[in-house]
């Protein structure tokens, strides 16, 4: 039974939920400005899209709303779950708050029912996203706004920084590759918030059926893409800090290979490796643990790459994969791609680049007519200057 939503400590980057600039000014997410949002829930029978990142200071949004007299009906939790730490892919069914209702959108269903919007008045959305297409915060609110759409219930969008929001890059989504870790023709990195996503989707009508939803949006305050954003927690438990985040974009591709991402260590998204891979000084071996509980190449020792010493650095780089393609290629019994490849990359073009021996700057060059396309989409929903 969840009384109390407190953070627990190991889930904190820093004691601070805000983070000051080189100015020294503060950066203020959406949820920490209640003057602007709180008329607007008084009253009102309120759904929260929302989990541990959902803070105001280091108070959790529901607590903080619940303190003041507001009526929490309903909320819904993505992937992770409403405390955020449930493993990667773990259907989650059981959570349970005595004080409002709680609804996991990655278990049994991963669309609310109408029944289950219905009833509000209005949704607040207030969850960390890291900016790439694949990570599903994004595609879970998507189908929150539709069924908000369809049911005539308003979306209230308590926006926070995009920690990658300072680039754009990779492909963008070839439309017949849509899944859930890819719903929008947007690239892999899209250079948005989640306040600024939610009004491209909307405002170009990606909802089913071409539906558009009643949003509204309270921004960041004091800040803009250019700067950067150490988030206050780790957004989902195999992003536990910083670097992760950064590599997150890159990364995240090995995961439609035979190769691992560090899952099952204390470093995912920070080390690379497979058991066959040629250079043998560094090694780790996946073994389950609480972001994992089968963890790729489990109880393998793998040989690969240590990222976790190397300086911060927010860009998208192929290097890694061409890498490991080129080391492994024809070592494996199954192949280097296997088919959510396909999903995550959102094209068919780039598996067949990397396999026909195109360089980083080759495959990025192919990229550039769409990526110039989506930036002057994008410039149609920015809420902040760059």
């Amino acid at each position: 039974m969840v009384k109390q939503f407190l953070i627990p400590i190991f889930l904190l980057f820093f004691l601070s939920c805000e983070t000051k600039s080189q100015e020294n000014v503060q950066i203020l997410p959406g949820a920490s400005q209640l003057d602007q949002y709180l008329p607007q829930l008084k009253g009102k029978k309120i759904g929260l899209f929302a989990n541990h990142t959902s803070l105001v200071g280091q108070t959790h949004l529901a607590d903080t709303l619940l303190s003041l007299g507001i009526q929490i009906s309903t909320a819904f939790s993505p992937e992770h779950g409403f405390l955020g730490n449930k493993p990667d892919g773990e259907k989650i069914e059981g959570e349970y708050t005595e004080r409002f209702k709680l609804i996991s959108l990655y278990g049994a269903h991963r669309k609310p029912t109408p029944e289950q919007v219905a009833s509000l008045d209005l949704l607040v959305v207030d969850i960390q996203d890291v900016g790439a297409r694949f990570y599903t915060y994004a595609s879970t609110m998507t189908y929150l706004m539709e069924a908000c759409a369809r049911e005539k219930v308003p979306v209230l969008i308590l926006d926070r920084p995009n920690p990658n929001g300072s680039y754009i890059d990779g492909p963008v989504l070839d439309i017949a590759f849509t899944s859930f870790v890819g719903a929008h023709p947007i690239p892999i990195v899209h250079g948005l918030t989640l306040g600024e996503l939610a009004g491209m989707i909307n405002g170009e009508g990606w909802l089913g059926n071409g539906l558009q939803c009643d949003l509204s949006i309270i921004p960041v305050a004091n800040w803009d893409h250019s700067m950067p954003y150490t988030l206050p927690v780790r957004p989902s438990p195999n992003l536990p800090n910083e670097l992760a985040v950064a590599l997150y974009p890159s990364l995240a591709l090995f995961e439609g290979t035979v190769v691992s991402v560090g899952r099952g260590t204390d470093f995912p998204f920070q080390i690379i490796g497979h058991p066959l891979y040629s250079d043998s000084s560094f090694s780790f071996t996946p073994t389950p643990n609480e972001g994992s509980k089968y963890p790729p190449l489990e109880g393998e020792r793998c040989f690969g790459l240590d990222l976790t010493h190397q300086p911060i650095n927010y860009g998208f780089t192929l290097k890694y994969l061409i890498q490991f393609y080129q080391d492994l290629k024809g070592k494996t019994e199954n192949s280097f791609f296997n088919d959510y490849f396909l999903k995550l990359a959102g094209t068919g073009s780039l598996q067949e680049q990397i396999e026909a021996g195109w360089s980083e700057q080759e495959i990025k060059a192919s990229w550039e007519k769409d990526l110039e396309a989506y930036r002057k989409l994008r410039k149609n929903y920015l809420l902040y200057a760059e």
